[in-house]
């Protein structure tokens, strides 16, 4: 009778694993193929984009009348704002104080290096020399390009 029930209660407990495995599955994905088309998104949910981190340029230290440098970085905020407009610019945001020249970063909603390049060359920092670009390619999530919609959502009070 020990062994009957210890067999009964085996088996039991082995069915509620397996139904409780096969209802999780049947629940564990919540794929949007709508979304995922609208966003780029490959079988793994990512996309190739370019990632690019701004640095100190050589004319920075060169560029001291505080009404072109106000100028330039107006220009900058400008062509960030253009480009995300354009919706090829994803993300962006400058670095806190680092030891590695770091300025800032963007994310490209483009494929190629060359793609992004002639974007930055568009952007007054880089023509004037007070920053470079590094730019790389990036194989990141699909849902970076639902960045730009949401942060409006979030901004009380924008740049200028």
């Amino acid at each position: 009778m020990k062994i009957r029930l210890a067999i009964i209660l085996a088996i039991s407990v082995l069915c509620v694993s397996v139904y409780s495995q096969k209802s999780t599955a049947e629940k564990a994905s919540d794929y949007d193929a709508a979304l995922a088309h609208r966003v780029g998104a490959d079988e793994r949910g990512m996309k190739n984009f370019v990632f690019c981190i701004l640095k100190t340029g050589p004319n920075d230290a060169k560029i001291t009348d505080a009404k072109d440098r106000e100028k330039i970085f107006a220009g900058h905020m400008a062509n960030i704002k253009r480009l995300g407009e354009e919706g090829k610019l994803l993300l962006a945001g400058p670095f806190g104080n680092n030891d590695r020249s770091y300025r800032g970063l963007f994310i490209f909603n483009v494929t190629t290096v060359e793609e992004a390049r002639k974007l930055v060359e568009t952007d007054p920092v880089i023509k004037s020399g007070m920053m470079i670009a590094e730019l790389t390619p990036w194989y990141g999530s699909a849902a970076t390009m639902l960045i730009p919609e949401n942060h409006k959502k979030l901004v009380k009070t924008p740049f200028k």
